[in-house]
């Protein structure tokens, strides 16, 4: 029996937010095999994406790991083998038996077919529906003391829009944007720019490929900017301040969205 990977609170409406590497936790026979320590593997998750679904009803959120099985890649590279596969990381003390990735892939397969069915039901209802996307990313891989990333590169807030029609969906894209852009973020607007950073993973590729005519999804990476990312500490008020201007965007989006 495979277990479930993630957590579903299902409201109602066109609107989901997930946060597919939310999750800290691993099976015990996987954690057996982890040559990282819990603070190394909170470094290259994502911590406080599962709270800030909340701009949306319906929200799903990972519960393990992305060391374990990583839901935003595809099959083939869903599980972290090599260094290559994670940030030149070494993830494993010693060499897993295959049998163990079998079933963390067999975790990733449920997923998708659970994701496939609540997607069709929502289209079905609503003729359309939209994926707030929620990840989040580091900017000072040189080390706790180290500089922080060239912000010219580094947005506060990259929106991935590599992985649909962008034309297309862009009355409901640009609406959101602008929102977000517009929100009173303590200190000043965010840096809010498309396909800088990140163009979208292959979590928002396959619902784009899977419902060509009813699925926008948007994949949302912030910048650690609110948290230590070395020590996982977090800005309480900068991380409440980024789930209310992920609130404020929700009514521009349906508005856009009923305009289709």
């Amino acid at each position: 029996m495979t277990d479930q990977i993630w957590r579903l609170d299902a409201g109602v409406g066109p609107l989901v937010a997930t946060a597919v590497h939310d999750g800290h936790g691993a099976r015990d026979e996987v954690t057996r095999h982890f040559a990282l320590d819990d603070l190394a593997r909170l470094r290259e998750e994502d911590p406080f994406t599962g709270q800030w679904t909340a701009v949306a009803p319906i929200r799903v959120v990972g519960t393990r790991s992305r060391f374990e099985v990583d839901l935003n890649r595809p099959r083939d590279k869903a599980v972290y083998r090599a260094p290559d596969d994670a940030w030149g990381l070494t993830v494993w003390k010693d060499d897993p038996p295959s049998e163990m990735f079998d079933r963390s892939l067999s975790e990733y397969d449920a997923f998708y077919d659970a994701m496939r069915q609540l997607l069709g039901e929502i289209a079905e209802q609503h003729g359309h529906f939209f994926v707030f996307d929620l990840h989040t990313y580091n900017h000072r891989r040189g080390g706790p003391d180290g500089p922080v990333a060239d912000p010219v590169g580094n947005p506060q807030v990259n929106i991935g829009t590599g992985t649909m029609d962008r034309q297309r969906w862009a009355p409901v894209v640009d609406a959101f944007l602008d929102a977000l852009r517009s929100f009173d973020f303590p200190g000043g607007p965010l840096d809010v720019r498309e396909n800088v950073k990140f163009q979208g993973g292959n979590w928002p590729r396959w619902i784009h490929e899977t419902f060509p005519d009813t699925g926008i999804a948007v994949a949302i990476e912030f910048k650690k900017f609110f948290m230590d990312e070395w020590s996982g500490t977090p800005d309480s008020s900068a991380v409440e301040a980024i789930g209310a201007a992920l609130n404020s965007t929700a009514p521009a989006v349906l508005s856009a969205m009923q305009k289709l």
